[in-house]
């Protein structure tokens, strides 16, 4: 009798090969993945402090050293911080870092550990200080590269297996004040990441651009400069297929003194600036954030009719400061945080960093655990008003109202109004290709809160809101279509005292029937200027359902 040894062979095989698997995957996970941290004050932490961590629920317990992290640095200009050698990761000089959260929500994702590389000063540029071909200035680009040698050096003493994982980049402030070095920023920036591949031998390295945020004063009395940094950085990352663009301009930024505008993302926004690069990275290696999910089917009667309201704006109606967490201390508002599947709920914030797959159960949605004024605006719509409700909701917390105005601005890459109008545009065709007649029952939208702190800005506001709500009606084809407009108190400064912005948007609405001005005067007091904390959030929400109700 003859036997085939086929068989036997195969499991063998098998064996190896799911032994073999099981081996390749420890040693990955042994293997030391390095990160090296770059840039300048946004990449330090400038105006950030560590003790304001409590503050942000999301973030809370990033003030302690994270044991199993790896971290080397050299921060700083003429007096700088360092650590001499590798040591657990925790704030320096009690400033907060992104590498801080970027750290922790890497390992709650991978089991491999990890190691961070920083070499960060504030107030230098690509085009001397870190130019790898003729280091000016503070000659950060050698001095960067020593640091991550020396430290890749102690970790082959110690007979540690490592990678290099990935690069991560903010800079360009400073190149945008120099009339030389700005409109040469993407040739220059393609030079310096060719310069550590090669340096580092490392032909693939993967880089992580962080866009320089617009959400700063920076942003509109420097719109132009900064605009030709986003060009130069996008056409590097377009081009460069291991190079990728962070957009910012969604995170907080530090509420300074006077009117409140400030350049520095403070620490709530460098926090934030770290996830961004760790969901960057963690996507590469093919590990995504779970998306909401979307409604099988919306929760009317069919063929019944449905009115969606529009909600739009910047900072607060995106919710930047306005935590889930938080509303377990509001009494009777916990309910907010729960989904409430009867009403649809469809969004795109962040200027589409973030958008629902279609319509979702009205939810928490916000990018960092936070939440806009629709929940309260949603609950007390559907308890107040009969028939079905739907939301959508537009927001870019990163711009202006003069981008939003149909004739936009110098930084095309910054307008808004036409995906705006393509927004409400397909959310109605949305609801009607389910069967469904709709009522486009307004669009809610509260002012620009940076407008109101920059005189310019604040002087042309009535005029820029103007043109957007007259030029919407007409593309929407709605020529009665009621615009609500919240306002919350204007900063009362030197310099911008004689600029009566709410006596000009009270005209604005005196003149036009349909556009009905809500004063938000009255809401909790907020600890910073300019941007609304969870409970003032709230109550923005129902002032903007309280003045539907009103005026309906």
């Amino acid at each position: 009798m003859k036997y085939s040894l086929l068989p036997v062979f195969t499991l063998l095989m098998a064996s190896v090969l799911a032994h073999g698997t099981e081996a390749t995957k420890s040693n990955e996970q042994k293997t030391l993945r390095v990160f090296i941290f770059a840039g300048q004050s946004n990449m330090v932490g400038s105006d950030s402090k560590v003790q304001d961590i409590k503050l942000f629920p999301p973030f809370v317990g990033l003030d302690a050293p994270q044991d199993k992290v790896m971290y080397c640095y050299n921060i700083g200009r003429e007096d700088k911080l360092t650590s001499n050698g590798w040591v657990p990761l925790q704030p320096v000089d009690n400033v907060v870092g992104p590498e801080l959260s970027f750290a922790r929500r890497v390992s709650q994702e991978t089991k491999a550990p990890i190691a961070i590389i920083k070499c960060a000063a504030g107030g230098t540029n690509l085009g001397a200080d870190w130019n790898p071909d003729h280091p000016g200035g503070f000659k950060l680009y050698p001095l960067a590269l020593q640091l991550v040698q020396s430290s890749l050096a102690e970790l082959d003493r110690r007979k540690i297996p490592y990678r290099i994982e990935g690069f991560m980049w903010h800079q360009g402030e400073n190149d945008m004040f120099d009339k030389e070095f700005r409109p040469n920023y993407g040739k220059n920036l393609k030079n310096f990441l060719a310069s550590w591949r090669r340096d580092l031998k490392t032909p693939h390295l993967k880089f992580y651009i962080g866009e320089l945020c617009s959400k700063t004063v920076w942003g509109m009395d420097n719109r132009e400069n900064m605009y030709a940094i986003h060009l130069g950085q996008k056409a590097v990352t377009e081009s460069d297929r291991y190079a990728e663009y962070i957009p910012t301009s969604h995170d907080a930024v530090e509420i300074g003194g006077g009117a409140g505008l400030h350049y520095h993302y403070g620490t709530l926004g460098q926090l934030e600036h770290g996830v961004n690069y760790a969901d960057a990275y963690l996507r590469t290696i093919g590990k995504k954030r779970a998306s909401s999910q979307s409604l099988r089917e919306l929760p009317y009667p069919k063929g019944s009719p449905v009115k969606l309201f529009i909600l739009a704006g910047h900072r607060n109606m995106e919710g930047e400061r306005a935590f889930t967490d938080e509303l377990k201390g509001l009494p009777g508002k916990e309910v907010l945080a729960k989904a409430n599947a009867k009403i649809a709920y469809k969004f795109s914030i962040g200027g589409g960093y973030k958008s629902s797959n279609g319509w979702v159960p009205l939810s928490p949605a916000g990018f960092y655990d936070t939440f806009g004024p629709e929940l309260s605006f949603g609950k007390m719509l559907h308890d107040k008003v009969s028939g079905n409700i739907a939301i959508a909701k537009f927001t870019d917390s990163g711009s202006q109202i003069n981008d939003w105005t149909p004739q936009g601005t110098v930084a095309t890459d910054r307008n808004v109004y036409s995906k705006f109008i393509a927004f409400i545009q397909s959310s109605i065709k949305e609801l009607q290709a389910n069967g469904h007649p709709v009522e486009l029952a307004g669009i809610f939208y509260h002012v620009g809160e940076n407008d109101m702190a920059f005189g310019p800005y604040r002087s042309n506001a009535r005029k820029w809101l103007q043109s957007m709500v007259a030029k919407s009606r007409m593309d929407l084809a709605l020529p009665t279509l009621k615009w609500y407009a919240s306002q919350q108190l204007p900063p009362d400064e030197d310099g911008l005292k004689s600029i009566d912005v709410t006596s000009s948007l009270a005209a604005f609405a005196d003149a036009d029937p349909g556009f009905i001005l809500l004063n938000a005067f009255s809401l909790a007091p907020q600890q910073d200027k300019l941007v609304i904390n969870t409970k003032g959030i709230v109550q923005l929400g129902e002032l903007l359902a309280q003045g539907y109700l009103d005026h309906r």
